[in-house]
């Protein structure tokens, strides 16, 4: 046997034997929630290797140093760093301690991040309502990522929106923004506290900016500009989950829009024929065909009467070729646009309140795991999605600038209310 040989296996073996011992140490001091957690990963650690805390712990303890930033009070962390000092020594029990710190301490921090405050949003499906998570559901999404370390330097248990507020907040104090400043800062951060981590398959739609992300394992896969609501027709703040995809769809005429507008082109000498609407006796799922004629159009447009509308399939549709559907009251969905010049503009707040794709084929493509396809002239063929899509809608109006921190125009009027 070489001499280098000989000199690395006893290394080997005292590595091993350290190992083997922080596990029996972790098996020893865990209880509760804790003790469940590792039981299911053998009791290996995840902070502690080699009588060591890894990068991770160091990050954790910055953000923990920083809680003010997240809206939390203080934590302990000159204990949790007597802890890691302790386990330096390279005893087995006191590296146990000072791992099962961490995850005590990592869980509680993401718990209190996740927890509601002032900000509000409509939750069409309710099962997207956050939750405070529990110690093992915090600790098992960060050991699922390959990499731990990354996984807790990137705070990617929260949306990437959270993270990049955080850290405009922690400038924003810094270069001694005033307190209107920080207060709107904070209404952003809470709004985004409601949105899920990268690792969580979603839709995020921000009105203030007109833009759209997706996400999937751990990072956002796409983006594109959308057009949202005017200020008079807002997008509103609402969570759902994406069903279907709805190809060569119909546009349902909103009321007012048949009483300000198409009611009034009819009475100018315009038939709905050659704005390709039809009107239908009622919004059932089989209505029955109304002849224009039959309508009191001066009492549409007066407000005295009213009549369902909707516009017919085709390359003029203002849905364009699919609207992707999640159940909601306020009668809300993603869809494509034949009017392409809006999304060209720097302030998309034109539509109804429904949401403008730039790219539907590229959003398509994400949910449905396939492309689009051409469809058939049949109108509104449902495609079921293969896998229900969260989506979020919400409203961030902070940006970072040269500068410094900027807001963009608060068209809704929300940063004076959450």
């Amino acid at each position: 046997m070489s001499p280098t040989v000989a000199q690395a296996a006893p290394a080997v073996r005292v590595g091993a034997v350290a190992e083997d011992s922080i596990v029996i140490a972790i098996r020893a001091e865990a209880g509760g929630a804790l003790r469940r957690f590792y039981a299911a990963r053998g009791y290996r650690p995840l902070w502690v290797s080699g009588g060591k805390a890894g990068p991770a712990a160091d990050r954790l303890i910055g953000f923990l140093a920083t809680a003010e930033l997240d809206g939390l009070k203080p934590y302990d962390v000159d204990g949790l760093r007597a802890a890691i000092a302790a386990a330096r020594g390279g005893d087995a029990q006191p590296a146990a301690r000072a791992e099962l710190a961490l995850s005590a301490a990592f869980a509680r921090y993401v718990r209190d991040q996740r927890g509601a405050r002032a900000a509000r949003m409509t939750y069409a499906d309710k099962r997207l309502k956050p939750k405070k998570p529990g110690v093992e559901t915090v600790l098992r999404a960060a050991a699922f990522p390959k990499s731990f370390d990354d996984y807790v330097a990137g705070m990617d248990w929260m949306s990437d929106q959270y993270v990049r507020l955080r850290k405009l907040t922690a400038a924003a104090r810094k270069q001694g923004a005033s307190g209107e400043e920080m207060a709107r800062l904070r209404r952003n951060l809470d709004r985004a506290r409601l949105l899920p981590g990268p690792w969580t398959r979603h839709v995020v739609v921000d009105a203030s900016s007109g833009r759209l992300w997706y996400y999937e394992a751990g990072r956002q896969v796409g983006t594109m500009r959308v057009v949202v609501g005017a200020a008079e027709t807002q997008t509103p703040m609402l969570a759902g989950t994406l069903q279907w995809a709805i190809l060569n769809p119909y546009w349902n005429v909103p009321d007012y829009l048949v009483r300000k507008s198409i009611a009034a082109k009819v009475l100018a000498g315009r038939t709905l024929d050659s704005l390709h609407m039809e009107a239908l006796s009622d919004w059932g799922a089989n209505p029955r065909r109304i002849e224009p004629g039959q309508i009191d159009w001066r009492a549409v447009a007066a407000g005295k009467e009213e009549v369902r509308l909707r516009e017919l399939p085709g390359g003029a549709n203002s849905m364009g070729k699919v609207k992707f559907l999640f159940p909601n009251r306020d009668g809300i969905y993603l869809h494509d646009t034949p009017v392409r010049d809006l999304l060209k503009k720097d302030d998309r707040h034109f539509s109804n309140g429904c949401i403008r794709l730039e790219d539907a084929d590229a959003l398509g493509k994400w949910l449905l795991q396939k492309p689009l396809g051409a469809a058939s002239k049949e109108p509104e063929q449902a495609v079921a999605l293969p896998v229900q899509v969260p989506v979020y809608l919400t409203y961030i109006t902070a940006a970072a600038t040269d500068r410094g921190v900027a807001f963009r125009d608060d068209v809704y009027g929300r940063d004076g209310r959450g």
